[in-house]
């Protein structure tokens, strides 16, 4: 009996050790990180709360949990908690994240797109009169053959 509960005791602690190690400490990292963000915010920088307003921090007292945050171009000023604060998006790392959004992006044009690229840079000949009766002709074998199949 003691060697069957062995295996079962096992199995119990792997368990439980993958879901300390692939839920709880990747939130509690996550946490610490949003914290110290919320801990670092500076006079100057602009952040989005939670509820998605956007505004300018113009008062932040050292430790203490309150903001003032400028919003608008009324300049209307609301003070709100610290915690209320998603994230901080400073003006040099906005610029920062579209320029690496647009290297990313660049799209990567196949050897078949460049040679329609090229011929379409190539100047085009004059454009031939269409026939009527040959295109009127073409419609009405078209029709014929549709019929066939019905």
């Amino acid at each position: 009996m003691n060697g069957f509960v062995t295996p079962q005791f096992l199995i119990l602690i792997v368990f439980i050790l993958g879901i300390y190690f692939f839920l709880i400490r990747p939130q509690k990292k996550k946490e610490k990180a949003i914290n110290e963000m919320r801990r670092s915010i500076q006079v100057g920088d602009e952040i989005i709360t939670i509820g998605g307003i956007c505004g300018k921090v113009v008062k932040a007292k050292g430790e203490d949990d309150n903001i003032v945050i400028q919003v608008g171009s009324e300049r209307i000023k609301l003070e709100m908690t610290r915690w209320s604060v998603s994230s901080v998006v400073n003006p040099a790392t906005r610029k920062v994240k579209n320029e690496e959004f647009k290297e990313a992006n660049k799209p990567n044009k196949a050897k078949r797109l460049k040679k329609a690229d090229e011929a379409a840079e190539q100047p085009v000949a004059e454009d031939k009169p269409v026939d009527d009766a040959a295109v009127a002709t073409e419609s009405q074998g078209a029709e014929t053959d549709e019929n066939k199949f019905v």
